[in-house]
């Protein structure tokens, strides 16, 4: 077929990276004909520029954070010889390894799915045109993502700086940072790079990191990170940004006091822009924010045709919560009845220790449903596992709504390989205390949520206690 002809569909995805790739797979799945237009590289921000990259840098600085800290455990320590151009490349090399086994074009083209590399723009409810294609379609899926955002900061284009799509592309990183921003990319970003050797000064807007996540067990992660040496530096108003003797300086305020911080490099990690421009949306009549393009609880756009999923649909922006909400999509197209677009969606910041989060912050209970709420505490110093792995810093939250768990929040090693339980239990109304029907491994961390589950079970049954049968 020639590339000027008109090709016919079922689905049209635009964009084949997180959402867009679960999606055209499980779409394959179900015998239906498929296009992916992709402008780049398949993979997307995860791949190539977030959570594979920067997981793998996060491996590599707690490997050396454990050769320093070896005398924790009885064993000498040592400081060691880092070479960050090294990192960088097992950096690189974890990502080519992905992309030349699960996120390889070919597998996906061995599935029946064609592969329409170029911009693509919406030409009509079932038109999409990819350079000189025409692809018609039943469906389509915009799977677009989002980019760094950048503030306007006076001087700050001028000296120049990286974001997480630039970060991974240096061959040798910076001897400094100087951080703006505060949420989870740069609270990751500056661990790493601390155990790394690399000094870094975190610059947060407001008065604390990760003000999504649950602030007690933020606090804790405060106090972690600088014993480790990390700087951060909390409400901060960036002014301009200058280059001075081959420094970049940003000068602001900090508590209201003018403050100035310096570094060789500055990482912009303010949040992130949905790339919905070029996408013809506007002349389609199709709803956006400046935020996200708005779709309803089934994933729909105003164009009844045209669903949108991940970063650009603004509704949480975790590769986890694209691939669901792109399968969801799909789901409503082609089955019978709805498919809503409803889970409690878990999330983790993975600093060392993790910091992960389901459902409610206790603030955010206590103004949905009252000071009836009842929140449910344990220090990881009470879990043998986290004591005798040295690593006992966290805690493990939960917040009960007449007995049924609303949110979860924990602070340990692999929080994110816990949380999940909570966000089944939250979508299903289980009760804390119906947990404790389930056996937990001991030592495990999650027998932290045994034992909170146990308390809630035994506070119950004392209220039964006039049943116990006696002599």
């Amino acid at each position: 077929m020639a590339d000027s002809e008109v090709r016919r569909y079922d689905l049209v995805i635009v964009g084949m990276g997180s959402g867009g790739m679960v999606a055209a797979e499980f779409a394959a799945t179900l015998d239906l004909k498929v296009a992916v237009a992709e402008r780049a590289r398949v993979g997307g921000d995860c791949l190539w520029t977030g959570c594979v990259p920067s997981k793998a840098l996060l491996a590599a600085g707690k490997v050396a954070h454990h050769m320093r800290t070896a005398d924790d455990f009885g064993i000498e320590p040592v400081e060691p010889k880092i070479d960050r151009g090294s990192v960088w490349k097992h950096i690189r090399s974890v990502q080519q390894e992905i992309a030349s086994t699960d996120d390889n074009p070919q597998r996906f083209v061995d599935m029946g799915i064609d592969i329409v590399y170029g911009s693509a723009r919406l030409t009509g409810k079932n038109t999409v045109q990819v350079g000189d294609r025409t692809l018609e379609t039943r469906y389509v899926l915009l799977c677009t993502g989002s980019r760094p955002a950048v503030p306007p900061v006076e001087g700050l284009q001028d000296a120049g700086f990286v974001t997480s799509e630039s970060l991974f592309e240096l061959e040798d990183p910076p001897a400094s940072f100087v951080n703006i921003g505060g949420g989870p990319i740069a609270v990751e970003m500056v661990q790493g790079f601390t155990r790394l050797g690399i000094p870094v000064t975190l610059l947060q807007k407001g008065p604390r990191i990760l003000p999504k996540d649950e602030p007690a067990l933020v606090g804790k992660l405060v106090d972690k990170l600088r014993t480790e040496g990390i700087d951060l530096r909390f409400n901060v108003e960036t002014q301009k940004v200058t280059v001075e003797n081959g420094k970049k300086v940003v000068h602001g305020t900090e508590d209201g006091a003018p403050a100035t911080w310096s570094a060789d490099e500055l990482l912009v990690a303010v949040g992130r822009v949905p790339n919905k421009e070029g996408l013809g949306i506007e002349e389609l009549g199709i709803e956006c924010t400046p935020k996200a393009i708005v779709v309803d609880n089934r994933g729909r756009t105003s164009v009844d045709t045209v669903y949108a999923c991940g970063d650009v649909a603004g509704r949480f922006l975790f590769t986890h919560s694209a691939a669901y909400e792109g399968v969801r999509a799909v789901r409503d197209m082609f089955f019978p009845g709805k498919g809503k677009v409803v889970a409690a969606v878990p999330w983790c910041t993975f600093t060392d220790p993790e910091l992960a989060h389901t459902g409610m912050t206790e603030a955010q209970a206590r103004e949905k449903h009252g000071d009836a709420i009842e929140v449910w505490h344990q220090d990881l110093v009470h879990n043998d596992r986290a004591r005798a792995d040295g690593a006992s810093e966290g805690a493990v939250m939960i917040i009960t709504d007449k007995k049924k768990i609303v949110g979860a929040h924990i602070l340990a090693p692999a929080a994110g390989e816990m949380i999940h339980e909570f966000a089944l239990a939250i979508e299903e109304g289980v009760k804390l205390s119906e947990l404790s029907q389930f056996m937990h491994v001991y030592p495990t961390l999650g027998t932290s949520i045994s034992q909170l589950a146990g308390e809630a079970a035994f506070e119950k049954a004392g209220k039964l206690r006039w049943l116990v049968k006696r002599k």
